[in-house]
């Protein structure tokens, strides 16, 4: 090798140094950034050709050995490639990379058949997760209700917490939930939080400055009509606003940057059809807008909400005009409130039902829920204990499974996701319940039945003209969060029979003190079977009413008949 004098091998070598610290600094923000994985490897090459290079750099300017200080660079280069050989041969090996070539048309449908098969497990997988998030923050909305229920600004702090939570999930930059005053047809604003820039007209008088305009919206009231608030309340329609400037209904209320309108969501809070009020979502309009999806989140959290409002709202109607009422008559209150007042009309199928309570609370609880055109769900539970713990479960476990029963879960995946949100609860010792969940699907004709506890499902075939029980003993819901609960299908079709009950129906007692025979109830079944299921429900509640007399009820007694 022919070195020569004041050479300037140097400056290509101090400049590969300034490159590895540049590439160092790029690896690291994408690590931070998350943006793609670096592998150590690539820390080591680069740490490696940097300091040789440096320290070859300085010999060369140094005027020292130039034969050894391009050994230097030769001796970290080569280190560089035996670290990067193993690593290359280790993703060759392990983790290859697709090639794409010309290959038998029968490979081409195997290989996509392969990668459709993984794009329908990442998106299950993605599923499962959406669907654990959305019990999570169902769950937490029923167990911040239940806090709330004894404290006099209960209702403040829940709207407070659902604000927040949505805030978050959409990732607005602020956030209010608004009520309806039935008696006073106005909307006004109960919770306020964040940067909302006004979609309605200030006041001429005010003073355009943040604090006071915020103060102004965290206390407005707005009629029903001719505001967004109101219109939206009155439609019972959600709606993202991603141009206001286009929107009649949406006032721009000056040249000022917080006061310029960005985007907007709007959900009204429904229950029955019934508008309780709005969550109402702003970002500011520097911000990128609302997408659709940030709707459809929207929307779904504003259904897991409603529920607990509505509850918590009951409950403080209730104490407002009883305030010397005993605990009892408010939980026996609540409960007739939970209580379907009135059974919907379905298509091809007939109920029957008995729900006779005991004095006081009652801790039996039936539900029909049409929640998808393939799915009826058919509910039946017995909760332990008395007073206003049981109610409490009754409506964490009636408000769990109307949200649950509109995803494509089973029933026993239905039941184990309530139990599992009841069973971490700790308010209570006694806070468990025997369930039966019946999701019936009209298009297949097919019934699926998971059970918890002790309350049965029976199957009457108008074919053979018999009657089984097809469900089986099981741990009770909020026992053990790790319980499991199997799934039964059962074909029914035209004159069959479904029935379930609660204990309290076979255990009441005779003036002998002998209890209610079950077969009595089934035979009743099977002899009536060509009867409407209101008719079969109307001759057991007459046959248990002669058969215990005169004694009084020690029980809640409940049944439902479901005639195909």
């Amino acid at each position: 090798m022919i070195l020569l004098e004041n050479t300037f091998a140097y400056i290509p070598l101090f400049a590969v140094t300034a490159l590895s610290i540049v590439l160092l600094i790029l690896f690291s923000y994408i690590k931070k950034k998350k943006t793609a994985r670096i592998s150590f490897i690539a820390y080591i090459v680069t740490i490696l050709m940097g300091a040789g290079s440096f320290i070859s750099a300085i010999q060369i300017y140094c005027a020292e050995d130039q034969t050894q200080a391009f050994g230097i660079f030769a001796f970290a280069m080569a280190l560089s490639v035996f670290f990067v050989i193993p690593y290359a041969i280790v993703l060759c090996t392990f983790e290859p990379k697709e090639i794409r070539k010309l290959v038998p048309h029968s490979k081409n449908v195997e290989d996509a058949s392969t990668a459709n098969t993984q794009i329908a497990e990442t998106k299950s997988l993605q599923a499962t997760e959406e669907d654990s998030r959305a019990l999570q923050i169902s769950y937490d909305f029923s167990a911040k209700a239940t806090e709330c229920f004894s404290d006099k600004n209960g209702l403040s702090l829940l709207l407070d917490y659902v604000n927040k939570t949505i805030r978050d999930e959409v990732q607005a930059d602020g956030g209010a939930i608004l009520l309806v005053d039935d008696f006073e047809d106005v909307i006004t604003v109960k919770s306020f939080d964040g940067d909302f820039p006004p979609p309605y007209k200030l006041p001429s008088d005010m003073p355009h400055k943040p604090i006071r305009i915020a103060t102004n919206f965290k206390f407005a009231s707005f009629p029903l009509r001719e505001n967004i608030f109101g219109e939206i309340a009155t439609a019972g329609k959600a709606e993202l606003i991603t141009k206001p400037e286009d929107d009649a209904r949406i006032y721009q209320n000056g040249p000022e940057d917080f006061l310029k309108c960005g985007s907007y969501i709007i959900v009204p809070m429904k229950v029955n059809d019934a508008v309780i009020g709005v969550i109402a979502l702003a970002r500011t309009h520097e911000k990128p807008k609302f997408t659709e999806e940030n709707l459809k989140t929207a929307e779904l959290i504003s259904d897991f909400a409603t529920t607990s409002i509505k509850t918590v709202m009951s409950v403080n109607e209730i104490m407002e005009h009883n305030n010397l009422v005993k605990e009892a008559q408010i939980a026996t209150s609540i409960q007739d409130m939970l209580h379907p007042s009135k059974l919907p009309v379905l298509p091809g199928i007939q109920l029957g039902t008995i729900w006779n309570p005991e004095e006081g609370v009652c801790g039996d609880y039936y539900d029909v829920i049409v929640s998808r055109k393939d799915r009826i769900s058919f509910v039946m539970s017995d909760v332990a204990g008395k007073g206003i713990n049981s109610v409490i479960v009754m409506s964490m476990l009636r408000a769990m499974i109307r949200l649950v029963v509109n995803t494509k879960k089973t029933a026993g995946t239905i039941l184990e996701w309530v139990n599992h949100g009841i069973a971490a609860e700790s308010f209570s010792t006694d806070h468990f319940a025997s369930c039966a969940l019946i999701n019936y699907d009209p298009t297949k004709k097919v019934a699926e039945i998971a059970t918890g506890g002790t309350t049965p499902v029976y199957y009457y075939s108008a074919e053979k003209n018999t009657i089984e029980r097809i469900s089986s003993t099981s741990e009770p819901i909020g026992v053990d969060k790790e319980s499991h609960y199997q799934d039964v299908l059962q074909d029914v079709k035209t004159g069959d029979i479904l029935i379930t009950y609660t204990d309290g129906l076979v255990e009441a007692l005779n003036e002998q003190g002998q209890q209610y025979p079950k077969e009595s109830l089934l035979k009743i079944v099977s002899l009536n079977a060509s009867k409407s299921g209101k008719d079969i429900a109307n001759l057991v509640k007459a046959d248990i009413k002669k058969y215990i007399g005169n004694s009084s009820q020690h029980d809640d007694q409940s049944l439902l008949v479901i005639k195909f």
